[in-house]
């Protein structure tokens, strides 16, 4: 899969722009604050409908825009797609692959996949479990459309229950809605263990292959997913999975309803990384750091390719300056085979390596 033309039109500092991209490797160069990781943020977009650092579709429309306009033309599966969102300051968006009005930004993961890394996935493993649920989440709304209904579907189930948990004191008859909203997360919940269960474990396999090639087979790393104490087997079948968090929600009851929190459930779920059996968020150096989070990145990019039979497009945005020369070979070295997209101040030796196009941005325009 690849994008063969992007256009923006309003968004961010690009009022009017458009390019025809390399299927290998494209290189994007350019000072600070002049749109290369605008550019990339564009590209995802229109894989996922959300942007990665975005909170809201407003905050893409530049200053002096009332909406903006976002093309690609996609190939995928051997089939050409058009992909076009737009964006207004007072209405809802509309995105639409080949005309055709899409509900929920999911279904674009049906259409092409993206693997971004920034330099703040560096740190993956050392920040908190938040931080490495939300690239499980990431990772499986754009794998499994499915996934991305379910974990909706939990998260307003979480917030009304939130919500009564917090008034309940004020209004106790807002209790009697507390068993429906335990149940749907529940259900849902359950779902939520089986699709993460089964991606950490073909992760771990990716993942350890790559730690330990870099490592030069000196460490071994292994993930472990985590969810609620009362579940014992993480793989068992839906119906075992409602029951063990069922009992964990009951045995949580009376501290939800004193603290006013949702205390029991999948939304406190964290994937266990250890490096040579010791914990690597709390011993893992700074170097053995960025080598587990290579790994896993790359081992996302792998697994998109085992499920589609191609290579989702890749997206490094000033990552390369951020690693020592062996990490930075080691990157160069697994990422030919599918189209890639790299950030710098200054043109990148990857380009020579990889083949493709070097593309210069100043102040919103690329040439």
């Amino acid at each position: 899969m690849r994008i063969d033309r992007l256009e923006l039109e309003g968004f961010r500092n690009y009022l009017r722009q458009a390019a025809q991209f390399d299927p290998r490797c494209n290189v994007i160069c350019g000072e600070n604050a002049q749109g290369k990781t605008n550019l990339l943020e564009a590209v995802v977009y229109l894989s996922r409908g959300r942007s990665p650092r975005a909170r809201t579709d407003r905050e893409m429309i530049g200053f002096q825009a009332e909406g903006a306009r976002l093309t690609a033309q996609v190939e995928s599966r051997e089939r050409a797609f058009k992909i076009q969102a737009d964006l207004w300051r007072g209405k809802r968006r509309k995105i639409t692959v080949n005309q055709v009005p899409v509900k929920t930004g999911a279904a674009l993961g049906d259409v092409y996949h993206t693997v971004l890394f920034q330099p703040e996935d560096l740190s993956l493993i050392r920040e908190g479990a938040a931080a490495r649920r939300r690239f499980m989440d990431t990772a499986l709304c754009q794998l499994r459309p499915r996934y991305a209904a379910v974990l909706a579907g939990y998260e307003r189930a979480r917030e009304q229950k939130g919500r009564i948990l917090r008034d309940w004191g004020r209004r106790p008859d807002l209790l009697e809605a507390l068993p429906e909203f335990d149940e749907q997360m529940i259900r849902l919940g359950a779902a939520l263990i089986r699709y993460r269960y089964r991606f950490s474990l073909r992760l771990g396999e990716h993942a350890a292959v790559h730690h330990r090639e870099c490592s030069g087979g000196r460490e071994e790393l292994e993930l472990c997913y985590r969810t609620v104490s009362s579940v014992e087997d993480a793989g068992a079948d839906a119906e075992t999975l409602a029951d063990r968090l069922r009992r964990h929600m009951e045995s949580h009851r009376q501290a939800e309803l004193a603290s006013g929190l949702c205390l029991s459930g999948p939304h406190k779920d964290d994937l266990f990384v250890t490096i040579g059996g010791r914990d690597a968020k709390q011993y893992a150096s700074q170097g053995q750091t960025r080598t587990a989070a290579l790994a896993l990145k790359l081992a996302e990019r792998e697994i998109y390719r085992d499920a589609s039979g191609e290579w989702p497009v890749l997206l490094l945005d000033d990552v390369l300056s951020e690693l020592d020369p062996r990490r930075q070979d080691f990157v160069l070295n697994r990422i030919a085979g599918g189209q890639v997209f790299i950030t710098c101040c200054e043109e990148d030796r990857s380009s020579g390596l990889l083949g493709g196009r070097v593309f210069h941005v100043e102040n919103g325009t690329i040439r």
